[in-house]
């Protein structure tokens, strides 16, 4: 159950989210990539445009797709950048950002000082040069395409960092929700936020099993096994929690790990509640 991300200045208010809420986890910090292999156009807006109406040996409609993505992605960052805007809070809109400030500067289009980026009085944008890059998938036939697309491969060598959740506390799952929500897409967010909720009840469950007494290991995990998945009515619906004998044995040494359980010779002893 963890969140990745790859840009620092999300890693930085995300550490500082948690902490502030205090919601226990763990940072994994480890060398990531980015990679596009590829076609470019290169030219003006206007001269790009005319590329891929000329184009053969692709999927044109897609072009012209991604194409008015791109542009209306530049005309969102010149609206920030008119009147200036932080570049922290620029990278914060998603990694697409980085790449059209890297364009703009190379064209000369901004300056930067004190943290804030603006558009720099009088440029005309309508001018610039740009590069307009497009996934190899959409060429059925290099050689006709290539006659006016230059191939294109990029590599970024960058930095990953892993927020692994280690809450098993339904409150705190809900307080980690709403901050998430600030940074991830909403379809990573119910994923983990469901699989937290799915970790914190079976573990519940699992501890309510053993009670008092120091029961068998592998009868422990024979009983629940059978009785999976668990369902769990709720006011909109039914949560079903499903697992695997692994998946279990995980949730015990996750349990081991914080505390929860102790484990020895094949019996498992609680330790303390989950509240």
């Amino acid at each position: 159950m963890r969140f990745v991300t790859k840009n620092e200045a999300v890693k930085r208010s995300f550490l500082e989210d948690l902490k502030r809420e205090g919601i226990r986890f763990e940072l994994n910090e480890r060398l990531g990539y980015e990679s596009f292999v590829g076609y470019m156009l290169e030219g003006t807006l206007e001269e790009i445009r005319s590329q891929i109406d000329v184009m053969e040996g692709a999927d044109r409609e897609a072009l012209l797709e991604g194409f008015t993505s791109f542009r209306e992605s530049l005309n969102h960052i010149l609206e920030h950048i008119k009147v200036g805007e932080r570049f922290e809070a620029l990278l914060q809109e998603g990694p697409w950002v980085a790449e059209l400030l890297d364009q703009l500067t190379r064209n000369g289009a901004i300056d930067y000082q004190d943290g804030v980026i603006r558009l720099r009085d009088g440029v005309d944008v309508t001018k610039l040069r740009f590069e307009f890059k497009f996934p190899f998938n959409l060429v059925h036939s290099p050689e006709s395409a290539e006659r006016i697309a230059k191939q294109f491969a990029f590599a970024d060598l960058t930095m990953e960092y892993e927020f692994e959740i280690l809450e098993l506390d339904i409150g705190k799952i809900n307080a980690l929700g709403k901050v998430a929500a600030r940074y991830f897409p909403e379809e990573l967010l119910l994923k983990v936020y469901f699989a937290l909720i799915g970790r914190a009840i079976l573990a519940g469950e699992v501890l309510k099993a053993i009670g008092d007494e120091r029961v068998e290991l592998e009868e422990l995990v024979k009983g629940f096994v059978r009785a999976s998945p668990i369902a769990i009515p709720t006011e909109k619906g039914t949560l079903v929690i499903n697992y695997s004998p692994k998946a279990l044995e995980e949730v015990l040494r996750f349990l081991k790990r914080q505390g929860y359980v102790e484990i020895k010779a094949g019996k498992v002893k609680k330790l303390r509640d989950l509240v």
